[in-house]
């Protein structure tokens, strides 16, 4: 592994506690970086900073990682609860969380090499931080908001279904560097 990023994913999966922190604050960093000068302009439009709970968003780095890593990530970590992911959607999940409000999602596919998000994403870039997750009060809205205000067009038509009942979309964002970034969008269901 030549990459600090790929350093750190493999960290990640070590037996010492102060390694993995160090691990995930550094993945961590490298997406909240990426994503933050992707959508920096979105927390001037007021309603929209709103509804992502700005100037404090909820933000979680989702990395996707090859099942053997994935499985090694989860054992070092106290075997978290896997996610509810839809059926017709490709992937495995699993949350850590970290001190100092590190949230990492860690992903996989289902079907190595098979045609579903994750897996099409590992195999062109390998492993590494596919997707940053901004917590949403109503996707429906700020998808809107996107589109109108800022001409970023989301991957879907409409929010889907997500990971344990949330109603998701996402958008690949220019990011400074000329690469894109996908962000996205995640709505808790209301409690009734």
């Amino acid at each position: 592994m030549s990459s600090p990023l790929a350093q750190s994913i493999a960290d990640l999966s070590s037996a010492d506690a102060s390694k993995r922190l160090a691990a995930a604050g550094e993945i961590y960093r490298l997406g909240r970086a990426t994503a933050g000068s992707a959508i920096s302009d979105w927390w001037a439009e007021s309603e929209l900073s709103s509804l992502l709970f700005g100037p404090d968003p909820a933000i979680t780095v989702g990395l996707a990682v090859q099942r053997d890593t994935f499985g090694r990530i989860r054992i070092a970590n106290g075997t978290p609860r896997l996610a509810q992911v839809p059926p017709d959607q490709d992937a495995e999940e699993f949350e850590l969380h970290f001190a100092e409000g590190i949230s990492l999602d860690i992903l996989t596919t289902r079907e190595p090499g098979g045609l579903g998000a994750i897996a099409k994403y590992l195999a062109k870039f390998g492993e590494g931080n596919q997707q940053v997750e901004y917590r949403c009060a109503n996707v429906d809205r700020a998808t809107q908001i996107l589109k109108d205000k800022f001409g970023v067009t989301s991957v879907y038509p409409a929010p889907r279904a997500g990971a344990d009942g949330t109603r998701v979309n996402f958008f690949l964002v220019p990011s400074p560097d000329g690469d894109k970034v996908l962000i996205e969008l995640y709505e808790w269901p209301s409690r009734s």
